[in-house]
């Protein structure tokens, strides 16, 4: 308690990634987070959201692709439909940005986001 702690990554990537993306038993993934993390869940996720074609542009324009980025494009249709699910099943956990727009404007809403997050929790 009264900490912070920010990751990149939490068991809603392998739900969207594993369950929604590849097919995989969504009971067993939700069986083995409930195992290893018990209760514990972020108090918020933000969701970085762009259609599958941005995404996959973005990452080629980044130069060398990994065995992830060389999937085809129907996969992160069913990845991002997955995180999609999961952000209206939590709308009290997740905020959903926009990050098809320009970068610059992508971080003016990050940031509105976590200030309106801290100036919740400053009491």
């Amino acid at each position: 308690a009264g900490k912070w702690v920010i990751c990149d990554r939490f068991t809603d990537a392998s739900r969207a990634y594993q369950g929604a993306g590849r097919g995989l038993d969504m009971q067993r993934i939700n069986l083995l987070a409930d195992w290893v993390q018990d209760d514990l869940q972020p108090d918020m996720t933000l969701l970085l959201d762009a259609p599958a074609e941005i995404g996959m542009q973005r990452a080629q324009q980044r130069g060398e692709t990994d065995r992830l980025e060389s999937e085809q494009i129907s996969f992160y249709e069913r990845v991002r439909a997955g995180y999609l699910a999961l952000a209206e099943a939590n709308p009290g956990r997740y905020r959903v940005v926009d990050a098809a727009r320009p970068l610059q404007e992508v971080q003016v809403s990050i940031g509105a986001v976590l200030e309106q997050m801290f100036s919740d929790n400053s009491d």
